[in-house]
């Protein structure tokens, strides 16, 4: 277990952050006339998820709130992995790469899972220690 004091320390979300870094690159190499169509859509959705845990874990004090933001990021990975499904079937990202990356949105959704099914574990004092990862697919 290693002690989380905020946020950004959290797996879920430095992979989440790092799934949103790479849609960003990735995507800068789409065709102009889907920037505000497929281009901006995932690049919004796979920000928010990223957003949504900050914002729960702003809102630690109250376990239903917490749980309802989770439940809003976990929503926005589902919703990244539409729009990488569209990339792919567009041409735009290959069938190797697009897998790779609706993985890693499995694996952050399934670290979303756990987190709202155990809300107090998370709704704790600032002394909260994670757990070793069992939804990590590595």
């Amino acid at each position: 277990m290693s002690l989380v004091t905020d946020f950004n320390e959290l797996r879920v979300y430095r992979r989440a952050f790092d799934g949103a870094m790479e849609l960003f690159e990735l995507s800068k190499r789409w065709p102009v006339e889907e920037r505000f169509a497929l281009t901006d859509q995932v690049r919004r959705a796979s920000r928010a998820v990223c957003a949504n845990i900050a914002e729960a874990w702003f809102k630690r004090r109250y376990p239903r709130h917490f749980a309802s933001k989770i439940s809003d990021a976990a929503s926005e990975a589902a919703e990244t992995m539409i729009w990488i499904d569209f990339a792919e079937a567009c041409g735009y990202l290959d069938g190797e790469h697009a897998e790779a990356l609706r993985e890693d949105y499995r694996g952050i959704s399934g670290g979303l899972v756990k987190m709202m099914a155990q809300p107090d574990v998370w709704c704790a004092p600032s002394t909260l220690r994670e757990e070793p990862a069992i939804y990590d697919p590595e």
